[in-house]
């Protein structure tokens, strides 16, 4: 019996196929090892040292005191290892450590861009490692680098001191304790005391790095920026010293003496005057004892104007009674030239301040003559006193209001208890302050009057109802003590139940006071 048949035909058949694959696998082994050997080989023999090569010599000496190696060479001393040459007048060669030092007028070529001068140097040839001493100076056509002692890597390019150095280009000087250069990227960074000056200004900084092709210095850590106009501080930022842009960030402050201002993030540009702060700002003038927050703000010298939005306020800094004013976006002009400054606030104003509050759509604030001018549906409220009109003006002095003017539709309520309310309506009015309460008001032209009238023990006595074209209003202790009409009047006193409701209130009559605010915070809601 044959046990032999087409099974085993199969089983022939896998046997070799695994063996084909085993064969590959080992040829692609074989590869990968040989390619991983070449590597390795051509990186060992890449970083074989090769030998220092003597060029010249005036004249060769031998000195046994100092080693069977040591070669002694004097006047215009040459040499080269791979493509850096270096020149002295005087040296050692140690052929057997494969290094060299030099004296005296020392000079390495390090590169086309690149020389080194200094004293006295260092020099192994298994390490490219070069230590230069004594009046060091390290030249490229974007700057000259000096110090006492430098250390140079001509595997990388990387020059470095620790014992204080100076680099200048053309705008610049820059000094530190601690500084690196690289020679490829034009590049350098210092630590520890360090000064950079410029014709405009000083820096003083604790870690920056400084590209000496685009002038632009990086710092990291406490900075300072000091100049005749303004100083600067940060903890992190860049100022391109060529075109005099910069940002600066991390506890970012500026101030001029008069003004300051703070901000995450600050981004300068000399040239345009334009300035811009994002985050937390705070901007201070102590001239006209104001303070702007918000957190977005951009600033044009040119036209003496900054502009501040996100949750700008406004604050007019009193020992007493600080005014809050918050706007969608505040504005502030100076004109330099009539020494005048403005505020404006637009959209949806809104001030704070104890004795005194207000809203509309848009203001003003003078600082020249301390008035506010509030338009488009403007409403001001004064102790129990609400007042509004088309536009409205309130001059003020020394934490005191001197005046209210309301311009056309003007209307004054206050509520008189639980009865109702006391109304002066007119074209315009004026009302006149005293120690920041209401006691005059004139009225210019149709007005109309309802007020309580009340006896001396509080009692009240009627309701005048009354129309002339001028009318003035004395008012004290927040009553109305007396009223004068300086045209024929049409009056009538209602007993105070015989009025009916409808004649209780002047056309147009509003009471707002659920806009009223009462509170600093206040200022930021809008009912």
């Amino acid at each position: 019996m044959s046990f032999v048949g087409n099974n085993d035909d199969l089983i022939l058949n896998d046997l070799m196929r695994l063996l084909q694959r085993r064969h590959r696998y080992s040829t692609i082994r074989f590869l990968m090892a040989s390619l991983l050997w070449c590597l390795v080989s051509s990186i060992v023999v890449a970083q074989r040292p090769t030998k220092i090569d003597l060029i010249s010599a005036d004249r060769m000496q031998f000195d046994r005191a100092l080693g069977d190696d040591v070669r002694r060479l004097i006047d215009n001393v040459q040499f080269r290892h791979e493509e850096t040459n270096m020149f002295c007048d005087s040296a050692y060669l140690y052929s057997e450590t494969n290094s060299l030092r030099a004296f005296s007028n020392v000079f390495i070529q390090v590169s086309d861009t690149v020389s080194i001068y200094s004293d006295r140097l260092y020099y192994n040839g298994n390490s490219r490692l070069a230590e230069l001493t004594g009046n060091v100076r390290m030249v490229d056509p974007q700057m000259t680098l000096t110090t006492n002692q430098l250390f140079y890597d001509l595997n990388t390019d990387v020059a470095r001191y620790v014992t204080g150095g100076q680099l200048e280009d053309i705008d610049n000087v820059l000094v530190s304790r601690e500084g690196y250069y690289y020679a490829e990227p034009k590049e350098a960074f210092f630590r520890h005391d360090v000064v950079l000056t410029n014709p405009e200004y000083i820096m003083y900084s604790d870690t920056l790095k400084y590209n000496t092709l685009t002038e632009i210095a990086y710092f990291f850590g406490p900075t300072t920026i000091e100049s005749e106009e303004n100083t600067i501080f940060c903890r992190n930022g860049w100022y391109d010293t060529r075109n005099d842009i910069a940002r600066f960030s991390r506890d970012a402050f500026f101030t001029n003496n008069e003004q300051s201002l703070t901000g995450d993030t600050l981004f300068y540009d000399r040239n345009l005057g334009y300035g811009r702060a994002d985050n937390n700002i705070v901007m201070r003038d102590s001239v006209q004892n104001t303070i702007i927050t918000g957190h977005f703000a951009e600033h044009f010298e040119e036209k003496g104007l900054s502009i501040v939005t996100k949750e700008a306020l406004l604050i007019l800094a009193s020992e007493t009674d600080s005014l809050f004013l918050h706007a969608d976006t505040l504005k502030s002009l100076v004109d330099q030239e009539n020494d005048h400054r403005w505020v404006f606030a637009y959209y949806k104003a809104k001030f704070f301040r104890n004795d005194i509050q207000g809203l509309s759509d848009s203001l003003v604030y003078s600082f020249s003559d301390s008035t506010i001018y509030m338009y488009h549906n403007p409403v001001l409220w004064s102790d129990v006193h609400q007042l509004t009109a088309q536009r409205i003006e309130v001059k003020t002095g020394e934490e005191e209001i001197h005046s209210v003017h309301l311009f056309d539709a003007a209307f004054i309520i206050s509520e008189e208890e639980e009865l109702g309310f006391n109304q002066v309506k007119g074209r315009d009015m004026i009302g006149y302050f005293s120690e920041n309460e209401l006691y005059r008001i004139d009225v210019d032209g149709n007005g109309e009057t309802i007020y309580y009238i009340r006896e001396e023990d509080g009692s009240t006595v009627g309701i005048n109802k009354a129309l002339a074209a001028d009318i003035i209003i004395f008012i004290e202790d927040r009553k109305v003590s007396g009223i004068r009409f300086l045209s024929r009047p049409e009056a009538q006193l209602f007993p105070p139940d015989d009025m009916p409701e409808d004649d209780k209130l002047l056309r147009s009559f509003q009471w707002l006071d659920h806009r009223r605010p009462v509170s600093r915070e206040d200022v930021f809601l809008w009912r």
